[in-house]
């Protein structure tokens, strides 16, 4: 288990941290970062400091978390349209995907690795994806991004925030979720997945 350049506090909560699922729950109880003061990205370090995250934030901390199970520190974008893209810590054991996600959407965390590939794993998000006009917004994926390209950056404990992985992020190729000939016959989200999928949330339902 690699241990630098965390400190000895910080290896023992991440010592905690020993399954992708006990990541996924330290995840569930930050509370959600809404960034009143403005956009921010911090690192891993920052959000054991802050006990808040966001979606990026909690990405970040989830391949920091992995890698320090031994996993490589992956990310795996989603795009979407009219909302917000997505951004995932991916793991995979016995050589099936699994997913670790901070999310205002109950649906969008966290996902066992039994996924053969990684447009499965993408797609078991797809019904969950939604905006708050009830329409199904995941569109597109990116290849899973190795952070320790960024390692010279500090990415994990830097005190700034590190802009440079999202932006990466969103110059890099993404693959079509679903053929264009389906999306104009998407069904609305109906009234119990859009309750379910907000329980905990921040966000306020609108008229359709």
């Amino acid at each position: 288990m690699p241990t630098a350049p965390f400190n000895r506090a910080e290896r023992a909560i991440f010592r905690r941290l020993a399954t992708p699922e006990k990541i996924q729950r330290y995840l569930d109880d930050l509370p959600y970062d809404k960034e009143p003061e403005g956009p921010r990205c911090r690192s891993p370090r920052r959000v054991l400091r802050d006990q808040t995250a966001h979606c990026m934030e909690g990405a970040l901390f989830g391949a920091a978390a992995l890698r320090m199970l031994g996993h490589p520190p992956l990310l795996l974008d989603l795009e979407a349209v009219r909302d917000d893209d997505h951004v995932l810590a991916v793991f995979r054991i016995q050589n099936h995907w699994g997913a670790i996600a901070k999310s205002n959407y109950s649906g969008l965390r966290f996902r066992e690795p039994v996924y053969r590939s990684l447009r499965e794993l993408v797609m078991s998000y797809f019904e969950h994806y939604y905006n708050l006009r009830r329409e199904k917004t995941l569109r597109n994926y990116s290849r899973p991004v190795n952070l320790k390209r960024f390692d010279a950056f500090d990415w994990m404990t830097s005190a700034d925030d590190p802009w440079f992985i999202p932006e990466y992020l969103c110059t890099i190729a993404h693959t079509p979720l679903v053929p264009p000939r389906l999306l104009k016959g998407l069904a609305r989200v109906d009234d119990r997945l859009f309750a379910a999928g907000l329980v905990g949330s921040s966000q306020k339902q609108v008229p359709i």
